[in-house]
């Protein structure tokens, strides 16, 4: 804010006593002090208000980064999870295969157990 020294105030309430005189200086001086309060009491609502400004700011921006930090952690899982899903599948269609395998071994013991021998 404005600094004034005590010189400079005493020289303004000289010069104030002058132009003014005695019996209007107190009356202008209480509208000097309204003046400043009110001044004082509207910047201070300014700087209120651009503080919660800065404040909502920072609120949404790390809320958009929480989001951004969420959404690549949703795309990470779903990575991992068709990963995972693919790879049950490939082993599913390998035991299919093991199993058909096995069958098919059994099927040709059975026909060979079942032929004669000697022919």
């Amino acid at each position: 804010m404005i600094e004034i020294s005590l010189g400079k105030l005493l020289l303004l309430a000289l010069i104030a006593l002058i132009v003014l005189g005695p019996e209007k200086l107190p009356h202008a001086a209480r509208t000097a002090g309204a003046l400043v309060r009110r001044l004082r009491s509207g910047w201070e609502s300014v700087r209120a208000e651009v503080e919660r400004e800065l404040e909502i700011e920072e609120l949404k921006r790390t809320a958009r980064e929480a989001a951004a930090r969420a959404e690549a952690m949703q795309a990470e899982m779903n990575k991992t999870a068709r990963e995972t899903r693919e790879q049950v599948a490939a082993t599913a269609t390998e035991v299919r295969d093991g199993i058909a395998h096995v069958q098919q071994e059994l099927a040709e013991a059975d026909a060979t157990k079942d032929t004669p021998h000697g022919n």
